[in-house]
């Protein structure tokens, strides 16, 4: 549209803007072409702005959610600490976590012995060399695998699992899988080999099935990790409200609350896939936690993949909800060490303060990008309206000129011939 105005002219001085008209000399074509140039430049001039400060609010929003994130991270760290201060067992103030050592003894003495003679043959009790070679490919079980931060998160957990899952031995490949448990030529269960065989031979037959998990069969987690996390956590995509928060209560992904020792942080898939995107990203997948049960109900919409609450609530998944009293599950994840906790508790205190600082700087930012986006919007908005006029006015005077030309006045009324006497 701007283009084409240029043919399209003013017929007053007054419309042409006096404090950038040039010089006299000029003829009032050319001061319309000028006034029409002047207006389309700073229409033009004011369409760029406005779409800088729309870019800006779009990149001060994007730095809000990251911060946003990181805040909720740490606010998880702390809330986890105060969980497990809480529910500290009282020793002269010091607080004793149930040991690894202890999640070992709870697989051992329950009834299904398969999970127990890994655990064994690991610790060399059991067996000879060449049952430890049956097990080349086993890293354990998953209840050995990880740990949590505070007893009732794992004991939660363990209940969303259940026993089997908690009892279920990890291989590396399908070769270990096949090691195993191996089949006579009818198909039925050689139980002088693999497992079985070990069993039998110290007294603790297995009976009935036990489950196996292979860890280069399952689809792996792919998208990114939370930078710079030691213990390499999912970065999967928060529940938002529509003003950007977190719904409340919400603590954070059942995936990202088992913690894991170093030498099974380092172990990869052939694929390089680590266990928290593989194992349990296969167990938990998007599970949500929060803090009660009606926060999580009230989270509902939110909620795809199922979620639990601190004080009993469980969701399996879309329309699926376990009722009733919890059940106890003897085998739970060991509690992560707590020394380093008190050490970082006001560091990490800190850096959400500061993020705090940073995000109300931010929406400080926000608040004036948007400012001066309606002040220019505004600005755009009278400039189109003089320009609208400017474009009546170069219109009225275009007909006037064309008429001149046509040789008549065009202020002079169109008169008829006088009528012939004949005289």
């Amino acid at each position: 549209m701007m283009s084409d105005s240029r043919a399209l002219v003013v017929l007053d001085d007054n419309q042409v803007p006096k404090d950038e008209a040039p010089n006299g000399g000029q003829s009032a074509e050319e001061l319309i072409l000028y006034g029409s140039k002047k207006l389309q430049d700073d229409l033009e001039s004011l369409g760029l702005r406005i779409k800088q400060h729309e870019e800006n609010i779009r990149s001060l929003k994007a730095q809000k959610s990251k911060l946003d994130d990181a805040i909720l991270d740490k606010q998880v760290l702390l809330g986890n600490y105060h969980s497990r201060a809480e529910s500290k067992i009282s020793d002269g103030g010091v607080f004793q976590p149930p040991s690894e050592d202890g999640t070992v003894d709870q697989v051992l003495r329950h009834e299904k012995p398969a999970a127990g003679l890994i655990c064994q043959l690991e610790a060399e009790e059991v067996g000879e060399p060449c049952h430890r070679v049956m097990v080349k490919d086993v890293l354990g079980v998953v209840a050995a695998l990880g740990k949590v931060v505070d007893a009732t998160l794992g004991s939660f957990l363990a209940e969303y699992l259940g026993a089997d899952t908690m009892l279920a031995v990890v291989c590396k490949t399908y070769e270990g899988v096949k090691a195993l448990e191996t089949y006579d030529s009818e198909g039925c269960i050689d139980k002088s080999s693999g497992l079985h065989g070990l069993g039998a031979s110290v007294g603790r037959p297995i009976n009935g099935r036990f489950m196996v998990i292979c860890l280069e069969n399952l689809r792996p987690y792919t998208g990114d990790f939370v930078y710079d996390d030691p213990q390499r956590k999912l970065n999967l995509l928060k529940p938002r409200l529509p003003d950007g928060q977190c719904p409340a209560g919400f603590l954070g992904f059942a995936v990202n609350m088992i913690e894991m020792e170093a030498t099974h942080l380092q172990y990869l898939t052939e694929y390089g896939h680590g266990l928290r995107e593989t194992l349990f990203y296969h167990l938990f997948r998007r599970t949500q936690v929060y803090k009660t049960r009606a926060e999580m109900m009230n989270a509902l919409p939110f909620i795809n993949d199922g979620a639990i609450s601190l004080d009993g609530g469980v969701i399996r998944g879309p329309g699926v909800y376990p009722l009733g009293a919890q059940e106890d599950v003897p085998v739970r994840f060991s509690i992560a060490s707590g020394s380093k906790y008190p050490v970082h508790y006001y560091e990490t205190e800190k850096e959400m303060k500061d993020l705090k600082w940073k995000r109300e700087k931010l929406l400080e930012d926000v608040q004036r990008e948007r400012q001066l986006l309606d002040h220019a919007k505004l600005h755009f908005e009278r400039k189109k309206q003089e320009f609208v006029k400017f474009l009546a006015h170069s219109s009225t005077y275009a007909a006037a000129q064309q008429q001149v030309q046509m040789g008549r006045d065009p202020l002079t009324p169109r008169c008829s011939p006088a009528p012939n006497n004949g005289t």
